[in-house]
């Protein structure tokens, strides 16, 4: 497999594709040292990440399985989970907001997106970007995924209340928005993002694998948020058989105790999800 160089992106990290040396045709977006998306060419269907399988089984059961849907995916990576939408929702109108133009080129020159997919890729940031979006958009997006990281991190002006009040009219009814969130022990960045969305939403759910959602390891929590009664949707509970295992899911009461003592993220108050020690993406 043929894999263009390495290169430096605006902010100053190294972004490279390597082939996966144990999937043949697989591919992996590493920013800085941090494995950031994984790619099965031959089968966009698989997804390798913990969390990513996480969201992979929300687009799963979310409307009606193998259904085209419209979404909208904030921070593009190797564009992992608009490849698995094509792949399992084949038909879907999507878009990707990415804002490093020179990765997307990247990407594109090693894994390029299939011919047949509506994918439209905007480049910019995020919340610039979401600002300029057209009318026509609003009301109409079944399904938001914010995945946004710079290198290791979740960058503060993509955590607060300003930035999710630009994301709410563009649900259509019944619309969600999954949110991907890194931290570590305490989960100081995690409580204040779910106390940001339960004060926006109707209704949120937090996943995890349980160490980490009780803050004693580093690593992410999915959450899903609507304005739905979560713990009346019949597909919901079945997010944990699916896995990846073990996991725990947090609604109700439950995730009343997540937000306990947390306040929504304002922009005068948000700061970057913190870094990962080097040493979980050292390589052998």
């Amino acid at each position: 497999m043929n894999l263009p160089d390495p290169i430096v992106l605006s902010s100053g990290l190294t972004a490279e594709i390597e082939a996966d040396r144990w999937v043949p045709g697989a591919v992996q977006l590493v920013v800085d040292g941090t494995p950031q998306s994984h790619v099965n060419l031959p089968d966009p269907s698989e997804l390798f990440f913990e969390y990513i399988r996480r969201i992979g089984h929300v687009i799963d059961l979310f409307r009606t399985p193998g259904q085209p849907i419209s979404a909208l995916h904030l921070g593009g990576g190797a564009f992992t989970l608009p490849r698995y939408v094509e792949a399992t929702r084949p038909g879907s109108r999507q878009q990707v907001i990415e804002l490093e133009g020179d990765l997307v080129d990247l990407v594109r020159a090693a894994a390029p997106l299939p011919k047949r997919a509506s994918i439209r890729v905007r480049r910019g940031d995020a919340r610039e970007v979401l600002g300029k979006l057209p009318d026509g958009m609003r009301g109409g997006i079944d399904l938001v995924v914010v995945d946004i990281f710079a290198g290791a991190q979740t960058p503060a002006h993509v955590s607060s209340v300003e930035f999710y009040e630009l994301i709410r009219p563009l649900l259509a009814p019944g619309g969600i928005v999954v949110v991907n969130a890194a931290d570590g022990a305490g989960l100081p960045f995690v409580r204040g993002q779910a106390a940001t969305l339960d004060h926006l939403f109707g209704s949120v759910a937090a996943i995890a694998e349980p160490q980490v959602i009780k803050g004693r390891r580093f690593g992410n929590v999915v959450f899903v948020a609507t304005d739905d009664d979560l713990e009346t949707l019949d597909w919901l509970p079945r997010l944990l058989a699916g896995g990846p295992h073990p996991a725990r899911m947090l609604v109700g009461r439950e995730f009343a105790e997540l937000t306990r003592g947390a306040r929504p993220v304002t922009d005068a108050t948000a700061v970057p999800s913190p870094a990962p020690a080097r040493e979980l993406f050292e390589r052998g």
